[in-house]
């Protein structure tokens, strides 16, 4: 039941979904929670307004000027996959949007999800998952 109700629901979102390679609400990438914390600190930490740094069209925020530096010293390490859209859409095929508490570190790469509930039922089969999005991503990326 939970399967077929977050399934309607990311359908219903997907329609929502940006043609932009990067999610940004707002205009600001990971709803501007800065991408370094979560391999920093592990936990999501809001950016600051003055912590701004503009990657891949999008503007990414940054809760010290140490995370934003790692940042642009490697932008590829610390940006979560699928441009922050939703994994586990993204392993169905189309772009959700994400929130900043629903995400996972694997294998060093940032993963975030639509919401927890979501994130749950992605971390079930997780490795199929990022393979099957992986393999989706270049095809979806600049759609919208």
């Amino acid at each position: 039941m939970l399967i077929m109700v977050t399934s309607a629901v990311l359908i219903g979102v997907s329609s929502l979904a940006q043609k932009a390679s990067i999610f940004s609400h707002s205009g600001k990438a990971i709803r501007g929670y800065d991408p370094v914390a979560y391999f920093i600190e592990g936990k999501p930490v809001n950016g600051m307004d003055s912590l701004v740094y503009e990657w891949e069209n999008a503007r990414w925020y940054f809760a010290s000027r140490k995370n934003l530096d790692l940042f642009k010293a490697a932008p590829g390490r610390y940006a979560p996959q699928y441009g922050g859209y939703c994994a586990y859409g993204l392993s169905n095929g189309y772009k959700a949007s994400t929130d900043p508490q629903a995400w996972t570190i694997v294998n060093g790469k940032l993963y975030l999800n639509y919401n927890t509930a979501v994130r749950a039922e992605w971390n079930k089969d997780r490795e199929q998952r990022i393979e099957k999005a992986g393999k989706n991503w270049p095809v979806i990326k600049d759609k919208e």
